[in-house]
């Protein structure tokens, strides 16, 4: 028989509430012949397999383990009532007859009824919960379905009706709680997975179409009305809109958006009509690539998250021996009850479940990254959250993160009978043919004022250029190019102070008169001062900038910020250098660019920041976390909720196993029951999902 072809496919499973029973189903499914690996994301509620059986022998596993599918896009799926589920109405039910029995029993009424209300309360409520328990027997899987389907049974065979059917009602009701929260802490990554539209109207040739994104192609033009969400990542070719980036950089704002600006899929169209051409696939583009990073993300295991799970390896086998051990040894050498001690090992048991404190971590860090990625901010998962806490030290690059990467004309200063006007509208009629950066600033400067016509124009290279303007030969260039055209009262003074400054100085004139002078550099963005005071404030006790620039115009940017220290004229591997350095004195550094030429430092430090928007493909693959919107102020929130995780991660743990301890040693002296047991468990694993919750709030 021939065996077929390893498929891998993936599934949102409903109902994985526990971070301890979803490692336990790894397990099962991993003993399923045919399955070659399965791996689950915890966070993101996804399960990956691989598998040559078919597809409906991994269904029927995760069905009998007590988990389901979700049904995606299935009509009515999504406004599916709560009363379909059928696990919310056994709990009911069973709820209401315990309720029944309870009020019979303490109203004194003929008792004969009392015990198969007791009965119902448990087949109905315990179903669900001793199918997935006993079915992980078949893989050696002892999971808290398990013990608790054998704390009923033993609570039932002494007699202990009414504590076996509450405890069958508390674990259901808690397994629906806890499923109800997780699934809300989910909610923010399966959100972005629909912002983007399934269709997009597409213009072919004479006619407009509307076909699926999957089959739209690189140069495809689509059509975007006003209100509509851009279903794909392009370049604006007609129209003007603004446009709501915020579920890709963080935004609050709608940015303006004209020909040839990028947009994002899944923004909004606010306004205008656009037509847009895709420059990626659908599978490429920046939401997917995001969302693809969150899910990574939750599926990646913070330091604290490891111990956790490493000490829940030793906890619980240890716990179920101390079970057996509270049976067996009074009543056998010490002559003790049977029953007593069974009832007090049923409910060791029960406190032996590890929900609460293997979720107390992974909750944390899937609420923090969802909360971190509403705001623009991605980071690629729980060890660089963890790790953002513990910096020291941070480096910037200078050039398009501390400043905006783009020159613009800050002085026009006149050296003859010239308005600053004249001198603009001369410097742009000329730099109006040149594609130059510092061309570009000149321009941006005077796109009010009315340009000359320009002849012969040339460019000079490494100088400036030159072109005919109303009969004669008008130069723009560098103060080398006016000594070379032998003006001998270049104003050498005023052009070192600008140039002490960090700026470019542009000369405009003739062979004989020097008209005046235009002075470009690249200008801070406007919160890097705010954003470099909030870090200092938080305790970052070095904050530095690397830079290939000159020292004067590193001084000047470093002057400004009052930084600690000015790295300037550094190759990469000196920008690597300098890392390894901080990181030596300091113990911890994040270093802040790019994510191009800065790539090699942001390799090496603790803690690689991208600024996203610029460069986002690469900022998302070199970095370990990205700042979408480039806002130098999510520096200090992300700082803020690194340590606000890693505080309420440790209170989640201490709590989880205080509980533990205190029931343990209660349950020894005889003070514990069997529903305080599931009470505590249930209890406790809700109040540290619930902590975990309060990091999606901004």
């Amino acid at each position: 028989m021939n065996q077929s072809a390893p498929v891998t496919n993936t599934y949102i499973l409903q109902g994985l509430d526990c971070a301890d029973c979803a490692a336990k189903l790894e397990t099962k499914l991993l003993a399923v012949p045919g399955v070659l690996s399965a791996s689950i994301n915890f966070g993101a509620g996804k399960l990956t397999i691989t598998h040559t059986n078919p597809a409906a022998d991994i269904i029927k596993n995760i069905n009998q383990s007590g988990y389901e599918i979700a049904t995606k896009n299935l009509p009515g799926q999504k406004n599916r009532l709560w009363w379909w589920n059928t696990k919310i109405t056994t709990t009911i039910l069973s709820g209401l007859f315990l309720l029944i029995a309870t009020l019979w029993e303490w109203s004194g009424s003929n008792e004969q009824f009392v015990i198969p209300l007791y009965m119902i309360t448990i087949l109905i409520g315990g179903y669900y919960v001793a199918k997935s328990g006993l079915y992980g027997l078949r893989s050696y899987t002892l999971d808290s379905n398990f013990l608790m389907t054998i704390a009923a049974i033993g609570a039932a065979a002494i007699g202990q009706w009414s504590e076996s059917a509450t405890v069958v009602f508390l674990f259901s009701l808690g397994n629906a709680l806890q499923s109800y929260t997780m699934d809300k802490t989910r909610e923010s990554l399966r959100t972005m997975m629909e912002l983007a539209p399934a269709e997009a109207v597409v213009k072919r040739e004479t006619h407009e179409e509307k076909l699926p994104v999957e089959e739209l192609i690189v140069g495809d033009i689509i059509l975007v009305k006003p209100g509509e969400r851009i279903p794909m990542d392009g370049i604006v070719t007609n129209g003007i809109s603004s446009v709501n980036q915020a579920t890709i950089t963080g935004e609050s704002l709608p940015v303006e958006k004209n020909s040839g600006d990028i947009v994002y899929a899944g923004t909004i169209n606010e306004q205008g009509f656009l037509e847009i051409t895709v420059t990626k696939l659908s599978a490429d583009s920046t939401l997917s690539k995001i969302i693809h990073m969150v899910e990574e993300a939750q599926a990646a295991k913070a330091p604290m998250q490891q111990f956790v799970d490493v000490f829940a390896k030793y906890y619980t086998p240890a716990v179920i021996f101390g079970t057996f051990a509270l049976l067996i040894i009074p009543w056998l050498f010490f002559n003790q009850p049977f029953e007593t001690w069974l009832y007090r090992a049923l409910v060791l048991l029960v406190i032996s479940c590890p929900c609460a404190l293997v979720i107390s971590t992974p909750v944390s860090i899937v609420a923090a990254i969802g909360n971190a990625s509403r705001q623009g901010i991605l980071i690629k998962g729980g060890v660089y959250l963890e790790q953002m806490s513990h910096i020291k030290a941070i480096a910037f690059d200078k050039t398009g993160t501390l400043t905006k990467g783009r020159p613009v004309a800050t002085d026009i200063l006149p050296l003859h009978d010239i308005t600053t006007d004249d001198i603009m509208i001369l410097a742009a009629s000329i730099e109006k043919q040149s594609e130059h950066p510092i061309a570009q600033a000149i321009l941006t400067k005077a796109n009010q004022l009315e340009l000359k016509p320009t002849i012969n124009f040339k460019a000079l290279t490494s100088k400036g250029a030159q072109a005919d303007i109303d009969g004669q030969t008008i130069y723009a260039g560098n103060p080398r190019l006016f000594a070379e055209l032998g003006h001998k009262q270049i104003p050498s003074p005023a052009i070192t102070v600008l140039e002490q400054q960090g700026k470019t100085v542009i000369l405009i004139g003739t062979k004989d008169t020097l008209y005046g002078l235009i002075a470009v550099a690249d200008t801070l963005r406007e919160n890097s001062t705010a954003a470099v005071e909030e870090l200092r404030t938080l305790g970052i006790r070095s904050i530095v900038m690397l830079t290939g620039d000159n020292e004067h115009a590193a001084q000047t940017i470093g002057n400004e910020l009052h930084l600690d220290a000015v790295y300037s004229k550094l190759l990469p591997q000196d920008k690597v250098t300098t890392v390894k350095a901080l990181a030596h004195q300091y113990g911890s550094v994040a270093m802040i660019g790019d994510g191009v030429n800065d790539a090699p430092a942001l390799a090496v430090s603790n803690i690689g920041i991208s600024m996203g928007s610029a460069s986002s493909d690469t900022a998302l693959e070199t970095a370990d976390i990205a700042l979408m919107n480039d806002d130098l102020s999510k520096l200090s929130s992300l700082i803020r909720l690194s340590r606000k995780t890693l505080r309420i991660i440790k209170q989640n743990i201490t709590f989880s196993i205080f509980i533990k301890v205190l029931f343990v040693i209660a349950t020894f002296a005889g003070a514990a029951n069997l529903w305080m047991a599931v009470f505590a468990d249930t209890g406790a694993a809700l109040i540290v999902i619930a902590n975990g919750m309060r990091l999606m709030r901004q």
